[in-house]
Parts: C-alpha cells; sequence; structure tokens
C-alpha cells in the first residue's frame, strides 16, 4: 500500500503563489506516476498535472500549463505543484495522485487526504 500526505495549501491574491507538496511512503517503488488532481465545490475531480517518477516525463491539463510546474525529489519520495499566477478559478481542495498501475489484490490509485487552495481576486 502506499499513504500520501499533502500540505501547502492555503489562502492567496490573485496573482500569487503556493508550492504544494506530497510525501509518499509504503509501497513507493510500486508508483509509475504521480500527480495532482483538484476538484472545486460542486464540480468533479480533474487531473492537473502528473509526472513520471522514474523519466521525470509531465503531463498538464491546458489552463495550468506555463503557471504550474510539476516536479519530484525521488530521495525524499515527494512530488512538488509550483503555482504561479494563481487565478480565482485554481480555487479548490488539491489531491495528491499515486498510480501503482494493474496490480493483483491492490488498487491502482492511491489519493491523498487533500489540501484547500484558495484564491481570492
Amino acid at each position: 500500500q502506499v499513504q500520501l500526505v499533502e500540505s501547502g495549501g492555503g489562502l492567496v491574491q490573485a496573482g500569487g503563489s503556493l508550492r504544494l507538496s506530497c510525501a509518499a511512503s509504503g509501497g513507493v517503488a510500486m508508483i509509475n506516476t504521480m500527480g495532482w488532481y483538484r476538484q472545486a465545490p460542486g464540480k468533479q475531480r480533474d487531473m492537473v498535472a502528473t509526472i513520471n517518477v522514474r523519466s521525470g516525463s509531465t503531463n498538464y491539463t491546458g489552463f495550468v500549463k506555463g503557471r504550474f510546474t510539476i516536479s519530484r525529489d525521488n530521495t525524499k519520495n515527494t512530488v512538488y505543484l509550483q503555482m504561479n499566477s494563481l487565478k480565482p478559478e485554481d480555487t479548490a481542495d488539491y489531491y495528491c495522485n499515486a498510480d501503482v498501475g494493474l496490480r493483483p489484490f491492490l488498487p491502482r490509485h492511491y489519493w491523498g487526504q487533500g489540501t484547500q487552495v484558495t484564491v481570492s481576486s
């Protein structure tokens, strides 16, 4: 199993920055990709960015590319999301995700508890 703990959320004004952190523990060797997802009030959870933990290859949703950067420190088993030029539309609960692929008797996805990001105008 994998445990994920997020931190770094908070309240910022539009144009400000935050850096989210997600520390993984447990079966970290099983993880193929990690990522950040967000869920605004009354809406579904959507992918923000993902990163392959071995290669560093990244994917971003179109609205955040150029403002957000996902990175990882494999020595710390931690993934980061640097968020710059924040907009009120970025307000959401942000969740860390670990994808271990298809494995017998294990879920594919693990989730952190979430961290709230609020961007005021």
